[in-house]
């Protein structure tokens, strides 16, 4: 049972692509998430090309500037190099908690996090027919889908937020060309969120797209991509802040989908 109602700020921002020679760079937005909100959520792309010295660059800064908890999840840069995991583990020992299809709670609100996948939109969406190439691409969204599904249904608290990389929707990503749409997300992603009633998702990865639509049960979902940041909101703070005020509760944890 959750008696906490103390309003939790939760601050979100995502695409940092952090490089070897960029220490220091994100100082001023460690410092001043951590004097306006009490977590700190990082939507992906941590790093530019998925390298270690990356990941190390930024491990130094959030371990120096950020007295809040960080959470986050990688995004398709954080791939490119073939070291995931190394940057996944650099990241985890500066006190990052790295989210693929876990979950946490926090001040009675539970995170739950996966990268995502591309594949398309609604009635555009693709689907496992032909070549053993297009059924290996869509699969591999399932799965994030489902690994999101399941870190879901472990969240005792009524209170869930999503961390994704990819969008679960097409409203956030238009401005992008429409050609590269199925590379910038998936509808198999926004299943889970409507099923589960998740109070706030983020992503990022559409840099030119638009900072925020609603599924299609009227989930809120932020495109937090640090461009778009840049641009909506021209002055500081270059990240996305909202507020839950978790109500006590003795809801149960709802069980792992049936696969």
């Amino acid at each position: 049972m959750n008696t906490d109602s103390k309003p939790l700020r939760i601050a979100a921002v995502a695409d940092l692509h952090c490089t070897r020679s960029g220490k220091g760079h994100f100082h001023p937005l460690f410092e001043e998430a951590s004097r306006v909100a009490d977590v700190l959520l990082l939507c992906g792309d941590l790093t530019d090309y998925g390298l270690p010295e990356e990941a190390h660059v930024l491990a130094e800064d959030i371990r120096s500037y950020a007295s809040i908890p960080v959470l986050a999840v990688l995004g398709n840069h954080d791939f490119e190099s073939g070291k995931s995991a190394e940057v996944t583990e650099v990241l985890s020992h500066a006190g990052v908690t790295m989210l693929d299809g876990e979950c946490c709670e926090i001040g009675g609100v539970g995170f739950a996090g996966v990268c995502g996948f591309g594949g398309g939109f609604g009635r555009r969406m693709l689907n496992p027919w032909g070549e053993p190439l297009i059924k290996s691409f869509v699969q591999e969204a399932i799965d994030h889908a489902v690994r999101l599904e399941r870190a879901l249904g472990r969240i005792e608290s009524p209170h869930r937020v999503v961390l994704l990389h990819y969008s679960p929707i097409r409203e956030t990503v238009a401005g992008e060309d429409p050609e590269i749409f199925p590379f910038l997300g998936s509808t198999r992603l926004e299943g889970p969120l409507n099923r589960f009633n998740v109070q706030f998702v983020f992503h990022g990865h559409a840099h030119n797209g638009q900072p925020e639509g609603h599924t299609s049960t009227g989930v809120p979902v932020f495109n937090v991509s640090l461009p778009i940041l840049k641009r909506v909101q021209p002055q500081h703070p270059w990240m996305r802040i909202v507020e839950i005020t978790p109500k006590p509760t003795t809801e149960p944890a709802l069980a792992d989908p049936v696969i």
